[in-house]
């Protein structure tokens, strides 16, 4: 991943968040956007952090056309899962992933309102 010095000092503070970030490729390269870096009080004086800026993934080019045929064909997702270091390099793990039908969603809504209404009747029983 293409990081700035004061990116790398926050990682390591933990101060980083893939909470909202997601991966795209542009011209047969991988970018992380959004993914927000919170710049530590103690950054330097003439740097202007950008904490949500793109940020370019580096990958071997074998790997980015196999995830460039997996995205376009398939129609997987790629998203980010964490940042860690190894050798003293962060690193980025991402991951492919497919989105839910919408009968799949329609079933997970269904459980969880049944897991909600079997939870409250439990609840009063047990009151009574």
């Amino acid at each position: 991943m293409v990081l700035e010095g004061w990116e790398v000092k926050a990682i390591r503070e933990g101060r980083a968040q893939i909470k909202e970030s997601h991966v795209i490729i542009r011209n047969g390269e991988i970018y992380l956007l959004n993914s927000h870096i919170s710049p530590l009080l103690s950054a330097s004086t003439h740097v202007k952090p950008d904490p949500t800026r793109t940020r370019k993934l580096l990958l071997k080019g074998p790997e980015i056309n196999r995830l460039i045929g997996k995205v376009e064909q398939r129609g997987y997702s790629l998203v980010p899962l964490d940042f860690h270091y190894k050798n003293g390099r962060v690193k980025c793990e991402i991951a492919l992933a497919k989105g839910k039908k919408q009968h799949d969603k329609r079933d997970t809504l269904k459980d969880k309102d049944w897991d909600r209404e079997r939870d409250r009747l439990m609840k009063t029983n047990r009151l009574n």
